[in-house]
């Protein structure tokens, strides 16, 4: 007995259990029975030592040993204080295997965790994100209100965390905490807000979990970055995929009008066939006004479609219940096939796809008819697979394949699994009942069904017969003494009674066997039961009000062997009977009735789906599965009648243009804001390079304005970067052209030693383009090494430009003043004028750009006027 305690204190891992255990083992000696918790316990005390010794080899030994101990499920509990110790190791792989180890513990050992807390707040801002995100996990695992400051804290400072790891376990961070203290609600939701509008794939699922966790019903939350979900959606795993999938099917339902409004009206025009063609017309036309998809709605459906070629089964059916509720009827056919696909799957993704499908197939069986082979019973499904398959194949069933599926009805009635085949003969009488050309083949199978050696399958095929004769029974006569003949044999409660309940309905029909189906039902009423004493007592009772003189004696017999019957319902009918049937004088004015009553015409049956009433819980959810609302359910609202306003979902582009801009380009640019339209303002501001031709298009611009070619500088601000490349290239060549022409023959080769010199300084400035170019893309630390580098490049290149203008100073002075002398001539003056159109700081600006189309073109500029060559500071280059 005590060695029984001792274990099952052992497993518990309470603080008691363990002292009580140690109390035992040092009373007993290892060589006794208890050899064997002792040694376990030497275990644990060398896992001790080795955490306490000096060297970390042992150390994360030890750890590894610990993890693997809670992997398979064993108790590591009271090696929680030497494991705390070695929070603060500097040895990274120790650091993050111990808090592996305090996230599984550190609720149960709340007091120990809350001594190194000061720790975990140390880490939170360790240089590796790993240890970082770890230690919020901790902090979040310790389940205590006295840490609710702290933990809101960590999570505000992991939110502004710079890596994407450490911000996605502050989502998770904030339903632990949210559960812990729902009052921290509205702190929370900023933080949601904040972290909405992350860009990264990594954050966004574990955010919208935690929306949906904390405020799903704030949607203004998600208008702004709706857009940015959609976009990002294929690029996020797979578990965050399914929960924001679900969460915009429900902010779509909110948001965007019936896509099903066209299908609706297409009916309808069917239904009122006969009003006059104008007023047709009118409804028509107002339907087509009404509907127009928004392209947000749009967005959401074209997204989602890849998805459904996910390996994850759940990003499939979060797909498909997408699609199903909020897709225009007329695009939901593409789900069925990848639906189909799932179901090669194991049993349990099986068995929730075929219920949905099931739920689906009784509203649109064309979806799913082209898959009808996919939905055929395999003898190795089991028996839950098998009645959801045989659902859907009677959803499926009509006129053009019956006779195909009726064969194939009639093998798995022969099957070895008795609950299936029961379901098949239901199966076949739902067939019966919904196409009415197939009812006596049917009601004929189950008849031969009934000489069946299985009494299930018998039983079954008697309660689906009595449902069929209920909808025609006048043609049946025959059938009924049929069923009455095997009342001998069949011994399930529910056949029996439902024998006995068509010769009580048809007994007129049958006169010559019901009296004597009641006399066999007399003798054997005590045996009998409970289901089959209440149908022989409604025999008895119909028989006495249709044929008394043969049956009154055993109409009186079996009343009174139903008074002293053991079960009170009996009792009570038989009571019931007795004063309606039998003509006495406490007998009151129901017994005038008593015929009407008893032989009413009962309406027949309707042979339903289970799965009817299911569609109004939304697809894949556990409320579905169950057919009962499940907590924390978010049930999906009705569409709205008129769209909310679209807007609301509108981001402002152009703000974050202004947050980017340099702080010294701000005046230029707003100088600049006449030259544009407002459409172009919003082009330029979404791209990069579109705002480095804002701010050249704004100093030109600027320069424009003082009185020097203001339409050139008009033309370039409109035009895109490669127009005002080309003109300003036609420029350049003709110039050289004409001051070719005016020079003498040495001057044209000084030019060409120039025009050298020039192309080498264009591969120097390409080679330095293409460095920063690279450095953008790469990681915020490369971007700092890679700035000063291009910065060094190019005041390289511009003390080389400095001397080039040193020599070239001398005879370009005497061509100006040749050019100047020259009578005056009105051919000159383009020559002079244009030098304005490109601005130092311009010309600064594109050798930052990587356009090597450009490059050559300004080397041309800077050979004209080489005092250009001089202005700017050396650091535009490499902005």
């Amino acid at each position: 007995m005590s060695s029984n305690n001792f274990t099952y204190n052992e497993q518990s891992g309470g603080g008691e259990a363990t002292e009580l255990g140690q109390e035992a083992t040092s009373t007993i000696s290892p060589s006794g029975a208890f050899g064997l918790f002792s040694s376990d316990l030497k275990k644990n005390e060398d896992l001790k030592q080795m955490l306490e010794s000096n060297k970390d080899s042992a150390k994360l030994d030890a750890m590894k040993r610990i993890v693997g101990m809670i992997a398979k499920g064993k108790n590591a509990s009271e090696l929680f204080p030497a494991v705390v110790k070695n929070v603060a190791s500097k040895n990274i792989e120790i650091k993050k295997l111990v808090y592996v180890y305090l996230v599984r513990y550190a609720e149960e050992q709340q007091d120990l965790a809350l001594l190194s807390i000061s720790t975990f707040q140390r880490a939170l801002k360790d240089p590796n994100q790993l240890i970082r995100a770890s230690a919020l996990r901790v902090l979040s695992s310790i389940r205590v209100p006295i840490i609710v400051p702290i933990m809101m804290l960590a999570i505000k400072e992991a939110s502004a965390d710079l890596s994407p790891y450490v911000r996605k376990n502050a989502a998770h961070a904030i339903q632990k905490l949210y559960s812990l203290d729902p009052e921290q609600k509205e702190m929370l939701i900023e933080v949601i807000e904040k972290l909405l509008k992350d860009k990264s794939t990594l954050v966004a699922g574990s955010v919208v979990m935690a929306f949906e966790e904390v405020c799903p019903d704030r949607i203004d939350l998600i208008h702004k970055n709706y857009r940015k979900l959609c976009n990002l959606l294929v690029d996020v795993e797979e578990w965050g995929q399914v929960v924001i999938i679900h969460m915009l099917t429900r902010y779509a339902r909110t948001q965007f009008v019936s896509p099903w409004k066209e299908d609706d009206s297409l009916e309808d025009n069917e239904k009122n066939f006969y009003e006059s063609d104008d007023e047709q017309k009118e409804k028509t036309d107002k339907r087509k006004k009404t509907y127009a998809m928004d392209p947000d709605h749009r967005l959401l459906i074209r997204n989602t479609k890849p998805l459904l070629q996910s390996r994850n089964a759940a990003v499939v059916m979060a797909v498909a219940q997408l699609y199903w509720h909020i897709a225009p009827k007329s695009e939901t056919g593409i789900i069925s096939k990848s639906l189909v696909r799932l179901l090669r799957s194991n049993r349990e993704v099986q068995y929730i796809v075929l219920q949905n499908i099931a739920t689906m197939s009784i509203q649109r069986k064309g979806m799913f008819e082209p898959y009808l082979k996919s939905f055929y019973v395999r003898s190795t499904d089991p028996t839950m697979i098998k009645t959801l398959k045989l659902e859907i194949l009677t959803n499926l069933a009509n006129e053009a394949n019956i006779s195909t599926l009726l064969r194939e009805f009639q093998t798995y009635v022969k099957s070895q699994d008795k609950q299936f085949a029961a379901a098949t003969i239901q199966t076949i009488g739902r067939c019966a009942t919904n196409i009415s050309e197939v009812t006596d083949t049917c009601l004929n199978g189950l008849v031969c069904l009934l000489s069946n050696r299985d009494e299930i399958v018998v039983a079954e095929s008697v309660v689906v017969i009595k449902k069929l004769l209920q909808m025609q029974p006048v043609q049946h006569g025959e059938i009924i003494k049929h069923m009455a003949k095997l009342l001998d044999n069949i011994t399930v409660p529910v056949a029996r009674a439902s024998i006995l309940w068509l010769i009580g309905e048809n007994c007129e029909r049958v006169p010559k066997i019901a009296p004597d189906v009641l006399r066999k039902m007399a003798k054997s009423f005590t045996s009998e039961d409970d289901l089959v004493k209440l149908q022989i007592l409604n025999l008895a009772a119909k028989l006495y009000l249709t044929n008394s003189k043969q049956t009154k004696l055993l109409t009186q017999y079996i009343l009174n062997l139903g008074k002293y019957d053991q079960n009170y319902d009996i009792r009570d009918r038989t009571r019931f009977i007795r004063q309606l049937i039998v003509p006495n004088e406490k007998s009151g004015a129901l017994s005038k009735y008593a015929k009407k009553i008893f032989l009413a015409q009962k309406p027949a049956p309707l042979l339903e789906s289970p799965f009817k009433d299911r569609d109004h819980f939304q697809l894949g959810t556990l409320s579905h599965t169950l057919n009962a609302k499940a907590s924390g359910y978010l049930e999906l609202s009705n569409w709205p009648e008129v769209a909310p306003d679209p807007s609301v979902r509108n981001v402002e582009v152009i703000e974050l243009a202004k947050e980017w801009t340099p702080a010294g380009k701000a005046k230029k640019e707003n100088s600049a804001k006449k030259f544009y339209s407002e459409s172009e303002e919003e082009e330029d501001s979404s791209d990069s390079s579109s705002d480095s031709e804002s701010e050249s298009g704004s100093e030109s611009g600027e320069q424009g304005e003082s009185g020097e070619e203001g339409d050139s500088s008009e033309d370039s601000s409109e035009d895109s970067s490669s127009g005002q490349e080309s003109e300003s290239g036609s420029e350049s060549r003709v110039e050289n052209k004409r001051t070719a022409k005016r020079n003498s023959k040495p001057k044209g080769k000084s030019d060409s030693k120039d025009g050298e010199k020039d192309n080498e300084k264009s591969k120097t400035s390409d080679s330095s383009n293409a460095e920063s170019s690279s450095t953008e893309e790469s990681s915020s630390d490369s971007e700092s090494e890679s700035d000063s580098e291009s910065e060094s490049e190019s005041r390289r290149v511009t003390k080389e430009k400095e001397k080039k203008t040193k020599q070239d100073r001398i005879p370009l002075t005497k061509d100006v003043s040749l050019l100047d002398l020259d009578d005056f001539n009105p051919v000159s003056t383009p020559v002079v004028l244009p030098t304005p159109a490109l601005s130092p700081s311009l010309i600064a600006d594109l050798e930052g750009l990587n356009l090597s189309a450009s490059s050559s073109v300004i080397n041309e500029r800077k050979a004209l006027h080489p005092k250009l060559g001089t202005k700017g500071p050396p650091g535009d280059a490499a902005e």
